[in-house]
């Protein structure tokens, strides 16, 4: 019996991810046909969705599948019928992670892109625009599965299930699978070999590993291998201050490499203060990257990811996005880091919760992984941050700015005080176009006379971006 042929929409189809995304689907049509596949974006993305929308034509036509890639700026026709949303999108694109990094960063505090003040900040832009694709989905698609890479993922995947009350979504991240990938091999084993348990949040998860055919943990001798090594596993776009070993052996579990911002303040915010004044934050760096891919993207005999994509942090993204699809499609029940409902998987947690844990995917959806109690400091990281993200969402959704000033206020990376108040200011200003929500807030902020203290974030504030 043929299979049924797929109706795949990835929205944020502009992204450089999508030849990485492409890629995957190709290595996977023979475990799931797809009939066609559309590329949303909106008139701001439209030059790069047309280039990188013809780059993935080129794709399928090196390939020996008959795929046909739509694109457009009409989210609604896409999404009728669709099996698979994809979501990739920046609100605000480059320039707004630009803002969230460099206006913290010029207070001397932690600017970005997921983690401190700009993570925050990209969730308060985020949130509005995924429930209203939510709302489309309900009325024009709703037996698919919404599958969001878009950062915050997990707080994001939270807002979908908490308040778009659409429980047919995983959060994914490229950052666990780089770990199995890598990590097995400083041991002598391969991946195949090992059993990994994941748990924590998206950007902040710890894990253990055994030695599949032995039944033996060798998460302590991968710590050795980290530190032999110099943590090779970590991904790309983070700077690599090395851990402290006896802290890693005291918690008996390997740190996801974003950890760093946390375990490793005070070096972590040393060296984005230094990049922010000489070379530029890491969304500047990546502007010069993306405008590189671009170019290559441009090339009409170029019809294959090309090598420099993984420059850009976003490696192993079709390992995650793409089998986990399928892996539903085809009810492979692969083991994959997702965030989902914690369900009991992680009891230091509500249940009700997003939580990002190991899982095997089916038709079903995900099914978590219990990985029991996690010890005292760890635990208490999470639920801080748990809580942290649950006050972010609420704020959101709300548009109250009492809620943002507790967000900040109990947010780790951030120092409460009066720059703290400054910097959240500051960003109000600076994304009022993509902050309906606070609108109130931002003409009493005007009121007042706030502006922004960073020239750069200025500037592109009052070029209206």
């Amino acid at each position: 019996m043929d299979k049924k042929k797929v109706k795949i929409v990835t929205i944020g189809g502009g992204s450089s991810y999508t030849p990485e995304l492409m890629e995957g689907f190709i290595k996977r049509y023979e475990e799931m046909p797809i009939k066609e596949i559309w590329l949303v974006d909106i008139p701001e993305g439209e030059e790069k969705m047309n280039i990188v929308g013809a780059m993935a034509q080129r794709m399928w036509d090196a390939s020996p599948y008959d795929v046909k890639v739509h694109l457009t700026l009409n989210r609604r026709e896409a999404l009728k019928d669709a099996d698979f949303v994809t979501t990739q999108f920046r609100v605000g694109l480059l320039d707004a992670r630009i803002k969230d990094e460099r206006i913290p960063l010029s207070y001397g505090q932690l600017g970005q892109e997921t983690n401190g003040a700009g993570g925050i900040f990209k969730a308060f832009r985020t949130v509005p625009v995924i429930l209203d694709i939510v709302k489309d989905m309900k009325e024009l698609c709703p037996d698919a599965w919404l599958i969001n890479f878009t950062n915050p993922s997990g707080m994001i995947t939270e807002a979908i299930i908490r308040y778009g009350h659409w429980n047919k979504v995983i959060g994914l991240c490229n950052v666990p699978v780089k770990s199995i990938l890598d990590e097995p091999p400083m041991i002598g084993l391969k991946p195949e070999d090992c059993i990994f348990k994941f748990a924590g949040l998206n950007h902040f998860h710890w894990h253990r590993i055994w030695n599949a055919h032995t039944g033996e943990e060798v998460t302590l001798k991968v710590i050795d291998a980290l530190f032999e090594c110099d943590d090779k596993s970590a991904p790309e776009n983070i700077f690599k201050i090395p851990y402290f070993k006896e802290q890693l052996y005291a918690m008996g579990m390997i740190p996801c490499g974003y950890h760093r911002y946390y375990y490793c303040e005070q070096e972590m915010l040393a060296h984005l203060i230094e990049e922010y004044q000489t070379i530029g934050t890491r969304a500047e760096q990546v502007r010069e990257i993306e405008r590189k891919l671009f170019e290559l993207y441009k090339d009409p005999n170029l019809n294959y990811k090309p090598e420099e994509l993984a420059k850009r942090g976003g490696a192993h993204y079709s390992d995650a996005a793409c089998e986990t699809i399928v892996s539903i499609y085809a009810n492979k029940n692969t083991h994959i880091v997702v965030s989902t409902k914690n369900n009991g998987a992680v009891p230091n947690l509500p249940s009700d919760c997003v939580v990002e844990v190991s899982a095997y995917i089916g038709r079903s959806g995900p099914l978590a992984i219990a990985f029991g109690d996690l010890p005292s400091a760890q635990k208490g990281w999470l639920q801080v941050m748990k809580n942290m993200e649950l006050t972010v969402l609420e704020a959101a959704v709300k548009g109250d700015y009492g809620l943002a000033l507790e967000a900040f206020t109990v947010n780790p990376q951030i120092v409460s005080g009066g720059d703290a108040k400054h910097i959240l200011d500051e960003l109000f200003i600076a994304h009022k176009k993509y902050l309906p929500q606070f609108k109130d807030t931002i003409k009493r902020l005007e009121e007042e006379g706030i502006t922004i203290k960073d020239d750069k974030a200025r500037s592109l504030t009052e070029a209206g971006v």
